[in-house]
């Protein structure tokens, strides 16, 4: 559960993620976690996340007592052999302008890290803010979508005997009818969102993108 709460900010965006992976509320207090979070959410390889895990106490050189609270503890999955990820999640902009105060809170996020196997990761926006990112807030409002499994299965089959195939193709395939084209849409992104069919989310998910089947 998370140690402290977010209080109301009118500088940032604050708010409660939809999370099914979030030990507790997925709360955030800027756009830039929001969108972290929604990272989180969508990996394959992420088990469970949890939003601002613990307080780091200590005293600096003046004997003034100081705390630092990480904004993420990311768990992964036990078959991708990753350690756990302690996350501090910050604009580069106010890590250059608060370097001086930022600095020791991070040796001691590193600190913590280390004692408990984990690795201290600094997350901005370049990790963040991709083509990636546009992607998956395309195809997470599908994760919801009720989509037949009989249509999931057929479209999965005619991926399965196709060669480089694509959207467009493999949604041609399916039917002779336009008109039924949009109706095979929605299936193909629920099996992408769910991870059921690969495709390079690195890049713009297009109508030409190559697919495969990862069922």
């Amino acid at each position: 559960m998370p140690v402290r709460k977010i209080p109301k900010n009118y500088r940032n965006v604050t708010g409660i993620a939809a999370s099914g992976k979030a030990v507790g509320a997925a709360q955030f207090e800027s756009t830039l976690e929001r969108d972290f979070l929604a990272l989180l959410e969508f990996s394959p390889d992420v088990e469970q996340f949890e939003v601002q895990p613990v307080v780091v106490k200590w005293h600096n050189e003046q004997g003034a007592p100081r705390s630092y609270t990480p904004d993420v503890l990311v768990k992964f999955k036990a078959d991708t052999n990753r350690i756990p990820w302690l996350c501090e999640v910050k604009y580069r902009a106010d890590i250059g302008k608060n370097w001086d105060d930022l600095h020791p809170k991070f040796l001691q996020g590193i600190r913590l890290a280390k004692q408990n196997g984990w690795r201290f990761r600094l997350i901005t926006e370049v990790e963040v803010r991709t083509p990636y990112l546009e992607n998956v807030r395309f195809l997470m409002p599908f994760r919801f979508r009720a989509v037949p499994e009989d249509d999931s299965e057929r479209l999965l089959d005619r991926l399965r005997v196709g060669s480089g195939m694509t959207p467009a193709a493999i949604i041609e395939s399916m039917s002779p009818n336009r008109q039924e084209h949009a109706e095979w849409l929605p299936v193909l992104w629920r099996l992408i969102a769910d991870h059921r069919v690969g495709v390079d989310l690195d890049v713009a998910l297009t109508m030409n993108s190559s697919l495969w089947s990862l069922s």
